[in-house]
């Protein structure tokens, strides 16, 4: 099944719809919660569909796919690049090559979600500007791979099934809760990677961007919120680096490793880690999202 065509009327019409509806459908959820129309297979539901599809973004997608973090059995990686897929962000591949032209040019010009160019336009208004990336540029060696190729080609089909599965197992009301405002909180979440990790919170070293550490979003975002170690660091498989930083994807990627079904895991070594806080400055007046106050790091 083919994706519409990039830069397209259709297309866009497309995107629109993907933020539109899961909008809308969480307002209409919220105010059912009100007159109590929830039940705990929804919220169950929920849970799940919403976890495994956020490891399928940050540890399939973002870790494994775009920064070969680690090396995945192949069974792991066509589940992982199968929920990441559910997770309606775009295809593996032009997620991947997104990813790649952000990290390329993060923060300067070309990077396709900065909020150099306004807090909107990083968290959602790049995805109707015409800024996804082109795979054959950005990960051409993921092209030649035929699991991700044939995940990315049946895309639809996945997105289909993530609502499919809590149709069949909860009705309308599954549909509403796992279906659609699941869709909704996993796509703000990761917009809050682009935006508010590029906005507020702290620096721990110093890199050419404008990458920071926010722990709200580390915790929404299984870890994806310890930003400013990943731009510093971006192979590391493990984006918490201290113990306090909590890492829920790189969490699954030790376990994983453990049972053998994930090998070459990607650490820091640890004098690279050293040298990197011995050279970093100070920053001074970053902004935390939880105190929007002043803050000085050392």
């Amino acid at each position: 099944m083919e994706v519409p065509l990039k830069n397209s009327l259709v297309y866009k019409g497309v995107v629109l719809v993907a933020v539109i509806v899961p909008f809308l459908a969480t307002i209409y959820a919220i105010y059912t919660l009100w007159n109590k129309a929830i039940h705990l297979t929804d919220l169950i539901l929920l849970i799940s569909l919403y976890t495994c599809i956020t490891f399928g973004v940050t540890v399939g997608f973002h870790r494994m796919l775009t920064h070969r973090s680690f090396r995945p059995h192949p069974v792991v990686k066509t589940i992982l690049l199968i929920f990441g897929s559910m997770s309606l962000e775009g295809a593996a591949l032009d997620w991947a090559a997104t990813h790649v032209k952000h990290h390329a040019q993060a923060d300067h010009e070309g990077d396709p979600h900065s909020p150099v160019e306004g807090f909107f336009h990083s968290h959602l208004g790049w995805l109707f500007k015409d800024r996804m990336a082109d795979p054959n540029i950005y990960c051409r060696n993921l092209v030649n791979d035929p699991i991700v190729s044939f995940i990315s080609r049946t895309f639809l089909l996945w997105v289909v099934l993530s609502l499919v599965i809590p149709f069949a197992i909860g009705g309308w009301s599954g549909l509403l809760w796992a279906g659609l405002v699941r869709i909704f909180l996993v796509h703000h979440v990761t917009w809050s990677v682009n935006s508010i990790c590029h906005t507020f919170g702290k620096r721990e070293f110093e890199t050419s961007d404008k990458s920071r550490n926010e722990w709200v979003v580390g915790m929404l975002a299984f870890g994806e919120g310890w930003h400013n170690n990943h731009h510093a660091f971006p192979r590391s498989a493990f984006h918490g680096l201290h113990w306090w930083q909590i890492d829920f994807s790189g969490y699954l990627i030790r376990l994983l490793e453990r049972v053998g079904l994930v090998t070459d895991v990607y650490r820091i070594p640890a004098e690279m880690l050293a040298n990197r806080y011995k050279n970093s400055k100070p920053v001074l007046h970053t902004t935390s999202i939880s105190s929007k106050k002043a803050i000085v790091t050392e």
